[in-house]
């Protein structure tokens, strides 16, 4: 039985992001974005730039040929529409390349600029890629939970 490993992998996040992290990110208001529950705390707005810049849209730049990130314009986006504009954009980018390889794609090892990916196959960055989505996807979620139980804009005071 021939199994189409991008298709498997890509669906891997593709039902993630379709079924619950992008439907949990519907709605989020600018205080949202920005808010911090205590004093030195990510924020939503760090999370999605992370995800958006350094795990989706630099990776498909480098693997798939995707559009260049320039990181001192793109990093923070100034809305929360904007920020999610560009994590949409990135998210196609990042999926777009991964469902046109082929298995051949996936099981070349990666290159020196691949940090502790250089020689290991690109089947492993997309895991990882996925991995870091889940887990950034997770924390924004638990940001969106926690904040209309707070009551005031921040935690912390002073």
């Amino acid at each position: 039985m021939d199994i189409d490993w991008s298709h498997e992998i890509a669906d891997q996040l593709d039902q993630h992001w379709q079924e619950r992290l992008r439907a949990r990110l519907e709605g989020l208001t600018a205080a949202e974005y920005v808010w911090e529950p205590v004093r030195d705390c990510w924020t939503i707005a760090r999370r999605m730039a992370h995800i958006t810049v350094h795990v989706l849209a630099k990776r498909a730049e480098m693997y798939f040929g995707g559009t260049p990130v320039d990181y001192d314009t793109y990093l923070y986006a100034g809305t929360a529409a904007e920020a999610l504009d560009r994590l949409d954009r990135a998210y196609d980018s990042w999926s777009t390349g991964l469902r046109a390889s082929t298995a051949a794609d996936l099981a070349r090892p990666c290159g020196p600029d691949s940090g502790s990916f250089a020689g290991r196959p690109l089947a492993a960055v997309a895991l990882h890629v996925h991995r870091e989505v889940f887990h950034h996807g997770a924390e924004i979620s638990l940001l969106r939970d926690l904040y209309p139980k707070a009551g005031v804009p921040s935690l912390h005071r002073g």
